[in-house]
């Protein structure tokens, strides 16, 4: 039998514990979207969204065993580090734990679960090697948004989801982006995807800094400065990866954006008048960014 050190870090390899620090965001982001201060609803919102993100993590190295036996078989799954059977087994179980946790916040946020649940499963079982793959999982994050959003309004759960969508609508174009790049990530090779990357990050700048009637004042240098901490996070290492698309720049590239969901997300927040919500996040960043070194996000 393992050590239970190697066994807790097997699962946490597995699991992507660094991109953990990507989550919450989402949540916090939905709820200044939809105009009101975190609250419970919001609390339960990001603890169903660990929980869906987790379950997709497992769901996909699960799905994906047999094709990382010989593109990465240093996984914990080919490795025989974790049983398939137990990967499976806690995907289900998390999604039943996200949606419980969903469904205590009301049924808003209880459909948009649904939803969410049910686009991860697709995503990982179905659509994740056709033209189709990309574009799910950013409806997947734009989902975890809206999920704040109507969680922590549920008596106005179709305005607060109406408010959300602009913002939604960039945090999927930067997943998006990502997830492109991150196709290539096992062979390389490539340039386009991360120079497209690239070009995606500064628009999604370049909207994000806009000040809308909402971000004023402080909120708006606030989120003037969360987007350039946004696209420094994500701009460098797909300049590396375009330049020299090897695997290893390409991860990296991979694991750059995951963690500029941090920024993105806390200038969301601030660019929708919450910015003593946004900038705490930003602490999450160099927590995620240390993590990295150790467990590897992609």
């Amino acid at each position: 039998m393992s050590p239970r050190p190697g066994r807790l870090r097997a699962w946490a390899e597995l699991l992507r514990v660094p991109a953990l620090f990507t989550v919450p965001g989402r949540a916090l982001a939905g709820a200044a979207a939809a105009g009101r201060p975190p609250g419970r609803g919001t609390a339960l919102a990001a603890g169903a969204s660990l929980c869906l993100y987790e379950a997709g993590m497992a769901l996909n190295d699960w799905a994906d065993r047999d094709t990382d036996a010989v593109e990465r078989p240093h996984r914990p799954l080919p490795s025989g580090r974790v049983a398939p059977g137990a990967a499976l087994a806690a995907a289900g179980g998390l999604t039943a734990a996200g949606l419980a946790l969903a469904a205590a916040a009301g049924r808003p946020a209880l459909v948009t679960a649904g939803v969410l649940a049910g686009t991860v499963w697709a995503y990982d079982l179905a659509l994740k090697n056709t033209p189709a793959g990309p574009v799910a999982m950013a409806a997947a994050r734009a989902l975890d948004l809206a999920l704040g959003a109507t969680a922590t309004a549920p008596a106005d759960a179709r305005g607060a989801a109406r408010r959300a969508l602009p913002p939604a609508a960039l945090l999927g174009a930067h997943t998006l982006a990502v997830t492109a790049v991150s196709r290539r990530e096992a062979q390389g090779g490539s340039a386009l995807p991360p120079l497209a990357a690239l070009a995606a990050t500064a628009a999604i700048s370049r909207a994000g800094a806009g000040r809308p009637a909402t971000a004023r004042g402080a909120g708006a240098f606030a989120t003037a400065g969360l987007c350039a901490a946004y696209g420094a996070t994500a701009a460098r290492p797909y300049a590396h990866a375009a330049l020299n698309p090897s695997p290893q720049l390409t991860q990296r590239a991979v694991g750059g954006g995951i963690r500029a969901l941090i920024p993105l997300q806390a200038a969301l927040a601030a660019r929708a008048g919450a910015p003593a919500t946004a900038l705490p996040l930003l602490a999450l960043l160099p927590i995620a960014r240390r993590l990295s070194r150790k467990v590897s996000p992609t």
